[in-house]
């Protein structure tokens, strides 16, 4: 049997959580060996206490609401099987499809395949904002995926050796393995209404993903070399300061004096901001390599190791 730890985030959802936890055993009863880890991200309501009565579960308690993602990111690390798969607890993604997910990911040795909400039954201001920051995404990230906000996502559980989750990141998971060289998929999923509960995203939440989709966009383009952005822009803010110096002279020998203008300051303002980013670049460049020299992440990935011993 296929073996999967199913990841369900869950605060204030006491009127959602039985009946996707039926859901789910109905689903992945007699055909996986499986786990379900719910974890309570805080919840004020009677989540936990529903969740404490439900059969079988592993469930993790917060003693505050961190978050959707600090919530997937202790279900993924306690998770026991090869497969892990995350979900959302508003019963809007559809444990059904949990049997696609698997086939798609073996049928095209995929590490990651991402739920693709084609047909999605939210609000128009949900949707909005949504393809807005998948818009974004796209045009800073590529990572292939149309619908990166989806939690119906199942992942090998080597995807996750050397990462962990913070802020809103969940969103980016895929982009983040896409990095580390891990091969991306998805496929439409489908999509229910919400029928009971409220939803917990808000502006807050909007635009704390947007600057940690920038943090991604960071990572992906220079973590291991900050110094060709930031020496790049110092060395631009100087040159356009020494441009500046050598029109300030040409202005000085035809004028006689350029004291009245501000072309001076200009020209020493983009001289000192040009420094100052080279040597942020230096002082990042030597921050990136104590990260990778002290800390399990390393700037490669490797997919399998194997060796075939000559004849004796």
């Amino acid at each position: 049997m296929k073996e999967i730890s199913i990841i369900v985030p869950v605060f204030n959802e006491e009127d959602n959580i039985a009946e996707l936890h039926k859901e789910i055993v109905d689903v992945c009863s007699g055909k996986f060996l499986f786990e379900i880890i719910i974890v309570d991200d805080g919840s004020a309501d009677r989540t936990c206490e529903i969740v404490k009565n439900l059969s079988p579960v592993r469930y993790i308690r917060f003693r505050k609401n961190f978050g959707q993602t600090a919530a997937m990111d202790a279900g993924i690390k306690s998770a026991k099987y090869n497969y892990i798969l995350t979900m959302d607890g508003d019963r809007q993604n559809d444990p059904d499809e949990i049997p696609n997910l698997i086939r798609h990911l073996e049928e095209n040795d995929l590490d990651v395949v991402s739920g693709w909400r084609k047909n999605r039954k939210d609000s128009f201001m949900k949707k909005f904002v949504s393809r807005g920051a998948n818009f974004l995404r796209g045009i800073l990230i590529h990572d292939g995926i149309h619908d990166s906000g989806c939690s119906l996502k199942i992942y090998r559980k080597e995807c996750f050796d050397q990462v962990s989750l913070y802020g809103e990141m969940h969103r980016f998971i895929p982009a983040i393995l896409k990095i580390k060289g891990f091969k991306i998929g998805e496929i439409p999923v489908n999509h229910r209404p919400r029928t009971k509960g409220y939803t917990k995203y808000n502006w807050r939440r909007t635009f704390r993903g947007f600057i940690d989709m920038i943090s991604v966009w960071f990572w992906n383009k220079y973590a291991i070399r900050p110094l060709h952005l930031l020496g790049g822009l110092g060395f631009f803010s100087m040159f356009l300061g020494l441009i500046t110096f050598l029109y300030s002279l040409v202005m000085y020998f035809q004028i006689g004096k350029i004291g009245h203008t501000a072309w001076p300051v200009l020209a020493a303002f983009f001289l000192f901001t040009g420094i100052l980013l080279f040597l942020l670049g230096l002082i990042a460049d030597i921050l990136i390599k104590s990260y990778y020299s002290t800390t399990p992440d390393k700037s490669y990935n490797i997919k399998e190791v194997g060796e075939n011993p000559g004849s004796q």
